[in-house]
């Protein structure tokens, strides 16, 4: 590890520190055993010594009991999303975006943006590549070919919802997005990276103290690297009570709608650079 990579390791270990100690103190927590590292993901990272503390106390539901996640199988993940990875490498051997565009990966909210594309139209190049249903370990088992083919001088990634609802804790999706920028960085050093948060979706009401606890986590984690970014769109999806606002979403309540994606596209855009 290089004398810069240590220093914005040290810099994301204090941001998480202080952002978690506050709760941690308010709701009386002790250290609990160390959190552990995502099946099939090894890291040396800092982070993981983080401890897993209980959401914050809030108005909305507690969090339903969840399967541990069940560890990630590489091979059933290749059968799993081999018509969608095909579909993208054949849109590429149509039509090659070329390098230093702005690339959207990740689950079906990236999939469902009806004319992405169009929404960002000051950006030179936009390449949509989403597939629905599938988590951030997804993204960061085939970033070879959802990310690093494309040159992408910015990506924005949404993904890590369906991570908890399948049994993730907040540690896991960090330690998992973790693993994704270090991938991305490696092989491209000058990328920038933004993490949309975590939608409150109102299918998943119950699942929002742990939505709230992983958007404070990556939060922390971007904080002092100047190539990481954590785009809030949680907020401005609540209404004056602190829910869901379920106009922003479809029939299912899990998907936005087009007033839904407005908002996303105005957050979003303000924070991309040309």
């Amino acid at each position: 590890m290089n004398d810069r990579s240590a220093m914005f390791r040290r810099l994301a270990v204090c941001a998480l520190g202080a952002a978690l100690a506050p709760l941690a103190w308010a709701q009386g927590a002790t250290p609990a055993s160390p959190a552990a590292t995502p099946a099939g993901f090894a890291t040396t990272s800092a982070v993981e010594r983080l401890v897993n503390l209980p959401p914050p106390a809030s108005a909305v539901p507690a969090p339903r009991a969840t399967p541990n996640p069940t560890p990630f199988d590489v091979t059933a993940a290749e059968l799993r999303w081999r018509s969608s990875l095909q579909a993208f490498a054949e849109q590429d051997r149509l039509a090659r975006p070329p390098p230093g565009g702005v690339l959207f990966v990740g689950s079906s909210s990236i999939r469902l943006w009806d004319k992405l594309e169009a929404a960002f139209q000051q950006q030179p190049v936009v390449i949509k590549r989403g597939f629905g249903g599938s988590r951030l370990a997804d993204c960061v088992a085939f970033v070879d070919r959802l990310v690093l083919p494309y040159q992408a001088r910015q990506v924005v990634l949404y993904a890590g919802e369906n991570d908890l609802d399948e049994g993730a804790t907040p540690a896991e999706v960090l330690l998992r997005y973790e693993r994704f920028v270090q991938q991305v960085l490696q092989a491209a050093p000058n990328t920038r990276i933004a993490f949309v948060s975590i939608k409150p979706s109102p299918a998943r009401e119950a699942l929002l103290p742990a939505i709230q606890t992983t958007n404070r986590l990556v939060k922390a984690y971007t904080e002092g690297h100047p190539q990481l970014d954590f785009i809030d769109v949680y907020s401005a999806m609540l209404d004056e009570t602190g829910r869901p606002r379920p106009d922003l979403f479809g029939a299912d309540r899990l998907h936005l709608n087009a007033t839904g994606y407005g908002i996303w596209r105005e957050l979003i855009a303000a924070r991309l650079k040309l």
